[in-house]
């Protein structure tokens, strides 16, 4: 087993999740609420069942999945269901799910009589190395991502492989570009392993690196003041790419596949803005299309992509933020680029389209 401690809780790397029944069972709750999602219900809720078998007094509240439903009136749905369980301020949530479970969960229950204690038990590949530590939570509004939210820690992170084996390619895929993103702001090592990694046989070990990398930058930036902020990189474009795809497509791009999207587009901005080179541009470029599939962005809904861009909680004084990779390994924040730029690098990305 190995643990990482990050703001005031333990992330535990255990398979078997071995350590999951004591804690709940030293809290002392009133009561145990396990927020799930339909595909959650079926493939995971089983493996928890069976790792805390002494505990049988639990309600489930279970949503609808997808990242369209990660809104307010799913919330309302959530706390009306809490309070007919009723849930004091002395109750535990067990948020077991992807990103939008997590997250969600966790403002539910951040936000229900001022706040309950919740654990998190992430389920995909992408909210065990991006929503598993940080204690960010949060909703979307109108197809902006995770504009309604708050910072609060959960009381524990649990992860384990098990629960990867229920993903698909895609699934995984799309955990994996946060990886990335963790290798290309600050660790050059680890962008290289991901370059040799067989999704088929992930190794935890790189799991762990990529949290123990994000844990190491949140720590020393709770609130996202300073720091912090470069792990937005890709995000600025990749979100609104992301909200874009949400409200147009039958089948919207995941999360991850729209942030590899904004990777090479800000990389590029990286590379305009004199901080990453253009070997480096094309090693990023190269490898990212490699992996994800192409995505057509037509010029005409450029003013729409710049419009949710403008909604982005990054932004300061109705300028567009972003982080600029300084090499690979390293990344600057509190950066803009002016909207002329931003064409540049959508049209940057337009041009790596295959030919038919």
């Amino acid at each position: 087993m190995q643990q990482i401690e990050s703001l005031g809780y333990q992330v535990f790397f255990e398979d078997d999740l071995a350590s999951l029944q004591p804690f709940i069972l030293n809290g002392g709750y009133s009561n145990v609420l396990i927020l799930v999602d339909l595909n959650t219900n079926d493939h995971c809720l089983p493996i928890l069942q069976a790792a805390m078998p002494e505990i049988v007094d639990y309600d489930i509240i279970e949503v609808d999945p997808g990242e369209e439903n990660k809104n307010i009136d799913y919330c309302i749905g959530i706390w009306k269901t809490m309070l007919d369980f009723g849930a004091d301020r002395k109750a535990l949530m067990i948020n077991l799910g992807g990103g939008v479970i997590t997250d969600m969960g966790g403002f539910a229950a951040s936000t229900f009589k001022r706040g309950i204690d919740f654990i998190q038990i992430p389920t995909t590949l992408l909210a065990q190395v991006d929503a598993s530590v940080g204690g960010k939570t949060g909703i979307d509004l109108d197809n902006v991502k995770n504009i309604i939210g708050t910072f609060t820690q959960p009381k524990a992170v649990f992860i384990s492989s098990q629960f990867l084996e229920t993903l698909d390619k895609r699934q995984l895929l799309s955990g994996f570009a946060e990886i990335i993103k963790h290798g290309l702001i600050q660790d050059k090592d680890l962008f290289e392993r991901c370059k040799n990694s067989d999704l088929s046989e992930l190794d935890m070990q790189i799991v762990h690196d990529s949290v123990a990398i994000k844990n190491n930058i949140i720590t020393q930036d709770p609130t996202e003041q300073g720091i912090r902020k470069i792990l937005n990189f890709g995000h600025t474009i990749g979100h609104a790419v992301e909200g874009y795809s949400m409200l147009h497509d039958q089948d919207p791009l995941l999360h991850g596949e729209a942030i590899a999207i904004g990777m090479v587009c800000e990389a590029f901005l990286s590379h305009r803005n004199g901080t990453l080179d253009a070997a480096s541009l094309e090693e990023i470029t190269s490898y990212l299309t490699s992996i994800y599939s192409y995505y057509v962005l037509p010029t005409e809904i450029d003013a729409e992509l710049l419009q949710l861009m403008l909604n982005d909680k990054k932004n300061e004084a109705q300028k567009i933020g972003f982080a600029f990779l300084d090499g690979i390994g390293n990344c600057q924040y509190n950066l803009f680029a002016d909207q002329s730029s931003i064409m540049e690098a959508l049209n940057y990305y337009r041009s790596l389209q295959p030919a038919d």
